[in-house]
């Protein structure tokens, strides 16, 4: 069960954008796929959902070859897919319909989307005194809007592998926490999810397992808490009423940044953080934090990746 990406490969020219990708999800949740601007994430994700043709690799659903016709698939692309000039109901209806779902049963999601996504004024009329307002083109809303409404489309049909490509992009924090409750709900609901993202708080906050791209290959893979357990507890906060970079530096930890008396710093292990809290405790410094934990995806990703480099 699930889904599997075998040595998935795609070259322009002389150029590599994919190179031998592999990676499997054998039960429900959230799969992260990460990379730095052109590192091959979405055209990975292009090949698997057959919109690109590959040079080589395979893509399984189930043990067979993923398809449309094989897999209820939702995918929320990074860039804007709606019509501009054309009515969102006339587009949801239109869209539901490639996914085989009939008008009416289209139109009762649809309210149901609208209502959650707190986009109803943008596809019902609505009465302003006596005057009727008209339902939204696409090119009436703002980013974040259109980002509803094409999220609403990838869940129309109900589907089984949901496919999320900068998903929060555009968004503000309100209507941030309004997706994310969403794909918790879906989570749920024993969905499969690939995600892709800049943002690495939400990726901690949905994945368990992931795959890191830097240029077109793959430099970190496998389950999320196993990667940040592997690297220990090496990170080091600490917070005092007075200067104590001195003694810091004195017991070999390395001070990352300092705002006022608060300290981020780098230790190799417990025995060297603990060494440094002898030190402290024994001169008397009043400890207000001292909090040693695991690096961040963030810290994990920008050490894998190196200096980010621009779009291929």
């Amino acid at each position: 069960m699930g889904l599997v990406v075998k040595e998935l490969h795609k070259r322009y020219g002389q150029k590599v954008v994919v190179d031998s990708l592999s990676f499997s999800i054998e039960q429900p949740g959230v799969y992260a796929l990460l990379g730095t601007n052109g590192a091959g994430k979405t055209t990975a994700i292009r090949m698997m959902l057959g919109m690109l043709a590959k040079d080589g690799g395979q893509v399984f659903w189930n043990d067979k070859p993923l398809s449309i016709d094989q897999c209820n698939i939702g995918y929320l692309a990074e860039e804007r897919g709606l019509y501009p000039k054309t009515e969102l109901m006339d587009q949801l209806i239109y869209f539901a319909s490639l996914r085989n779902v009939s008008k009416a049963d289209a139109k009762q999601r649809i309210k149901y989307w609208a209502e959650r996504l707190e986009a109803v004024e943008y596809l019902y009329p609505q009465q302003e005194g006596k005057r009727t307002v008209k339902p939204k083109k696409a090119d009436q809303l703002s980013k974040g809007n259109q980002q509803k409404i094409q999220f609403m489309t990838a869940l129309l049909s109900d589907p089984e592998l949901i496919i999320l490509d900068e998903p929060l992009s555009g968004l503000d924090p309100v209507n941030t926490d309004l997706f994310k409750s969403i794909i918790h709900e879906e989570i749920n609901k024993g969905k499969y999810l690939i995600m892709s993202s800049h943002q690495m708080s939400t990726i901690e906050e949905f994945c368990t397992d992931l795959t890191i791209l830097n240029r077109s290959k793959t430099v970190l893979q496998g389950n999320l808490a196993d990667i940040k357990k592997s690297y220990g507890r090496i990170n080091l906060f600490i917070k005092t009423e007075q200067e104590i970079a001195p003694l810091i530096t004195q017991a070999g930890v390395t001070i990352l940044s300092q705002v006022g008396y608060s300290y981020q710093c780098k230790v190799n292990g417990e025995d060297h953080a603990n060494t440094l809290l002898k030190l402290l405790v024994d001169r008397g410094i009043l400890l207000v934090a001292f909090e040693l934990r695991e690096p961040s995806l963030h810290e994990i990703f920008v050490e894998k990746v190196g200096e980010p480099h621009g779009e291929a």
